[in-house]
């Protein structure tokens, strides 16, 4: 009876090991370390299996493995026997699987997970994320470019899943995003603590052509160049080094973009509220060249205080040339104050106005009627332009170039480069004119020779040639014509070929034209004048004397 209890007991206790669940392979299972040797873990898994596992698999990477006899570790059943009737288990792969539970539910909810970056590879790195692997794009590494990664290798920080494929097995990671969310809570709050107008210590971290980040305590800030200083600064370099502290004042707080204006010069004084009572109009000063541009240059009076000398403000005689070609860069030249706009901060500036007025010189040295000497600098259709003293051009019009020829024809005789002398006619300071006249060098001859004569004189002239319709005589160098019809009172003496050349002959002066410089000559009209003198001296013809008595009588009388 007890026999066939011991049975009933034996086959139900069998049943029951039956019944039960064994471990299914491809899952989960705890297992108790009960041996450690030969670098391996023996771990009993239950159900009378026990299996190996490398102790590497349970270490972090870059660290020794921690584990010892008596631990309880959960392991992946890989197959339930192998040959040699052991389990095959991983430590590895159950930390994978559990891994990827716990990064799912991290992703799911946009949480950070923690990992350590252990290798480089194509690309990128590889990172632990407590079982499972990753990939860290070179690009999610940092916020700037890393050029050395070494200090971060096998360091545990927190990391950003950007995406993941469990069937696939991939995940990418993202430190950068990590920092750009710490550095943005923490520009808030650094942000928070700033005010526009407050004064703040900084560090220059980077210089560019336009200015420099200023960092403010884990914000940057941008000093632009010109709020470096109030004077012209061509390049932040010039004031500011990588690593020096400034101090700076806090211009403007972008609060959406987080962005910061900074300045220098705001914590100095403005030297324009100095500028008008330190620079009067019209006062002279030193000042230095530092810009130059095609339409003037910029002179610094002092620092922070620059003036513009228009191109037209350059030189009294220099007029269209670049202002390159009259000053330097750096050059110190003394200029006056033309005109101050303290609202738009100009100063206009006047280079030629520190030197005399070269027209005014010219003309208190030479006044009119001076006789002066230069070189012809140019030929027009209306004169010639002459170089004088003090680099500047007087014009001898056609009309003054020649008493007795065309101007047209004079100027023929005159080429580029020719030394001539003239006299100064006029003197325009205001319009910048010199009048010269080469034609006035030997006086007015004209006028010397008629100075003295008038209409109705009688004058004695030298018949110089005969002509068909006349004869061309001089007087005093003077050339004048007598047309066939002044020749005689007689018609029938008006005949030119009766004169010969030499032949001085009395004429009566009928007009004298100082524009054209002749005068008007007539034999008739002096006989004509003589006839009437005669008639009222000796008597008329009404008391019965005839013409020729009265002019026999005259000439009795001459003799």
């Amino acid at each position: 009876m007890a026999q066939d209890t011991s049975m009933e007991e034996f086959e139900a206790l069998l049943n029951e090991s039956f019944e039960m669940d064994t471990p299914e392979e491809g899952s989960v299972v705890k297992g108790k370390v009960i041996a450690i040797e030969a670098g391996q873990a023996i771990i009993d898994v239950g159900y009378k299996m026990e299996g190996r596992v490398e102790l590497k698999e349970f270490a972090n990477p870059g660290e020794a493995p921690e584990i010892s006899v008596g631990d309880e570790v959960e392991v992946y059943l890989r197959a339930a026997e192998n040959a040699r009737g052991e389990a095959v288990i991983s430590r590895e792969m159950a930390r994978r699987e559990e891994a990827w539970d716990r990064l799912e539910k991290a992703y799911a909810d946009d949480q950070r997970v923690e990992g350590a970056i252990f290798g480089r590879v194509k690309g990128g790195f590889t990172v632990d994320l407590g079982g499972a692997v990753a990939f860290l794009p070179g690009s999610q590494v940092d916020v700037r470019p890393v050029r050395d990664a070494g200090p971060l290798m096998g360091l545990k920080q927190p990391f950003q899943i950007l995406k993941m494929d469990r069937r696939r097995g991939n995940i990418v990671v993202s430190r950068r995003a990590i920092l750009e969310e710490s550095r943005a809570e923490q520009r808030a709050e650094v942000i928070g603590n700033l005010s526009e107008g407050q004064a703040v210590d900084g560090v220059v971290k980077n210089i560019t052509e336009y200015g420099a980040f200023v960092d403010l305590g884990g914000v940057d800030g941008l000093l632009h160049v010109t709020d470096m200083a109030w004077r012209r600064v061509n390049h932040p370099s010039e004031i500011l080094a990588i690593g020096e502290t400034v101090k700076v004042q806090v211009i403007k707080i972008n609060k959406e973009t987080h962005r910061i204006s900074l300045g220098m010069k705001q914590l100095q004084e403005d030297p324009w509220d100095l500028v008008g009572a330190k620079y009067p109009l019209e006062s002279v000063h030193k000042g230095r060249v530092t810009n130059i541009t095609d339409y003037g240059a910029f002179v610094e009076l002092e620092p922070g205080v620059e003036g513009l000398v228009h191109v037209s403000e350059m030189s009294w005689t220099k007029k269209n040339v670049h202002p390159g070609k009259i000053v330097s860069t750096s050059q110190e030249v003394d200029v006056m104050v033309l005109e101050i706009d303290g609202a738009k901060r100009r100063v206009s500036l006047g280079l030629k106005q520190t030197m005399r007025n070269p027209w005014e010189v010219f003309s208190e040295a030479n006044p009119e009627g001076t006789e002066v000497e230069g070189e012809v600098k140019n030929i027009t259709e209306f004169g010639l332009f002459i170089g004088l003293d003090g680099d500047i051009d007087g014009m001898v019009h056609l009309s003054d170039l020649s008493w007795d020829e065309r101007g047209e024809d004079a100027i023929q005789n005159y080429r580029k480069g020719d030394m001539v002398s003239a006299v100064v006619s006029e003197v325009d300071v205001e319009k910048e004119r010199i009048s010269l006249s080469i034609k006035a060098l030997g006086g007015d001859k004209f006028a010397e020779a008629v100075g003295g004569v008038k209409r109705g004189s009688i004058v004695t002239v030298n018949v110089t040639a005969i002509e068909e319709g006349g004869i061309e005589v001089e007087y005093e160098g003077m050339k004048s014509f007598i047309r066939r019809s002044d020749l005689s009172r007689d018609r029938a003496e008006q005949r030119p070929e009766r004169f010969s050349v030499g032949d001085k002959v009395d004429v009566r002066v009928t007009n004298v034209d100082g524009k054209t410089r002749r005068l008007g000559l007539s034999i008739k009209a002096r006989e004509i004048a003589e006839e009437k003198e005669a008639v009222e001296q000796y008597g008329s013809s009404d008391s019965g004397a005839s013409l020729g008595d009265i002019l026999g009588a005259a000439l009795k009388t001459g003799d």
